[in-house]
């Protein structure tokens, strides 16, 4: 029921967008900003020919990043939660970095790896392990002792206890960290994407398009970098719904 509310808000919200960008278009009456009318159509066209091909190289880098970034960050939290001297340790490193924007470390990073995807896909990657990290710390920390002290009481070790109760419970704040961190990580690609690469969204909005001022192709491109973002959002969400039902019932 929730998941359909929440499908139903979304199309009510594209409607409303679409109608204020219709409304936009008439008021201003340039070239700079075609009506969705005359952009819908050419982005459903264009989604099965050359742009299509720049939506899945930006949606395969995003879905690497995220990978790498919790097989990092989650196993790394649950321990800096469980081993309270370890994290006090490793709080103040990360609580000065974790405020900075990420973005800035690009030009270390093309340094150091060069211009590539695998740069790209850091850059992102580490974004979403801060986030992912913070949260999942702070969910296994906080954990009513009296639970854990139950499952001791079975004899259950430290192995145990990381499978049967701090991964199940800091499994929800895993998928809410990547959620939130979803609408970041597609900013930061459609930056990264801007230099030195031949295929991605980022490439594709601002090179292809909007430097010779194919505007009504460039609001395509943008179009397929908001249409990432809301299914990776949801995807998230559907994992997130399904996870929660499921430690429920369990």
């Amino acid at each position: 029921m929730k998941k359909k509310t929440t499908l139903l808000s979304t199309l009510g919200g594209c409607v409303m967008i679409f109608c204020l960008w219709q409304l936009l278009s008439l008021a201003v009456n340039r070239p700079i900003l075609p009506s969705p009318v005359q952009v819908v159509p050419l982005f459903v066209v264009n989604m099965t020919g050359e742009l299509g091909l720049h939506f899945l190289a930006s949606t395969a880098r995003v879905l690497a990043a995220v990978l790498v970034a919790t097989v990092f960050a989650a196993p790394l939290g649950l321990a800096l939660g469980q081993l309270p001297r370890l994290d006090r340790v490793i709080s103040p490193l990360i609580a000065i970095i974790y405020p900075i924007p990420k973005i800035i470390f690009l030009p270390v990073i093309y340094v150091l790896m060069g211009i590539t995807d695998l740069s790209k896909i850091t850059l992102i990657a580490i974004i979403i392990f801060f986030q992912i990290l913070v949260v999942v710390r702070d969910e296994a920390a906080g954990l009513r002792q009296e639970l854990i002290l139950s499952v001791k009481s079975l004899g259950a070790g430290r192995r145990a206890l990381f499978k049967y109760v701090y991964l199940p419970a800091s499994l929800p704040a895993v998928l809410t960290a990547l959620r939130v961190s979803v609408g970041t990580a597609v900013a930061v690609l459609f930056i990264a994407e801007q230099s030195l690469t031949s295929y991605g969204l980022g490439y594709y909005i601002v090179i292809e398009t909007y430097q010779v001022l194919l505007y009504p192709e460039m609001y395509t491109g943008i179009m397929g970098m908001g249409l990432l973002g809301v299914l990776l959002y949801f995807s998230i969400y559907s994992i997130e719904l399904k996870v929660g039902k499921h430690l429920f019932i369990e």
